[in-house]
């Protein structure tokens, strides 16, 4: 005489089965979801417009993701996201740091995930939040700085 197996038991054994993909959906649909990022003030501004058109498909292997803002002058790449905002006001002189890469100044104000990096003497200017988990943060700058190379450097530089 053959045992059926009891509803218990093979109810038990499904468990883990729906607990693995409930956590990889999960994980997919946080992944899918819009970065949260708003347009800056001066986001409007044409030259925002067609940095937007300039910017590359991919960052550091990253793909670029859907953000919650329809303007052009706000783009994500990866998870989490590097995210990129044109048109947030310029930094006046400061003490943080300052660096050029490949002829664009950026000022770096540390976060506590990350990075902050805002064009200096470039109107509009660009802001690039940069999360730890591309640490070393600074070696995202050269994607970016091709593109805003494309707007004049002003009278404030580096030093």
């Amino acid at each position: 005489m053959h045992r059926r197996p009891r509803l218990s038991l093979l109810l038990v054994s499904a468990v883990p089965a729906v607990v693995a993909a409930a956590a990889v959906f999960a994980v997919l649909t946080l992944r899918d979801r819009p970065v949260e990022a708003s347009a800056p003030p001066a986001g409007s501004d044409p030259a925002c417009v067609r940095l937007a058109a300039a910017l590359p498909a991919t960052v550091r292997g990253q793909e670029r993701r859907a953000t919650t803002s329809p303007s052009p002058a706000v783009a994500a790449w990866g998870d989490p996201a590097i995210v990129w905002r044109c048109g947030v006001t310029p930094p006046g002189p400061t003490t943080d740091e300052c660096t050029q890469v490949d002829g664009v100044d950026w000022v770096r104000v540390p976060l506590a995930d990350g990075s902050s990096f805002t064009t200096y003497g470039r109107e509009p200017a660009v802001q690039l939040l940069v999360p730890r988990a591309y640490a070393p943060e600074p070696l995202v700058l050269p994607a970016f700085s091709r593109v805003v190379a494309a707007v004049p450097q002003g009278p404030r530089r580096c030093t």
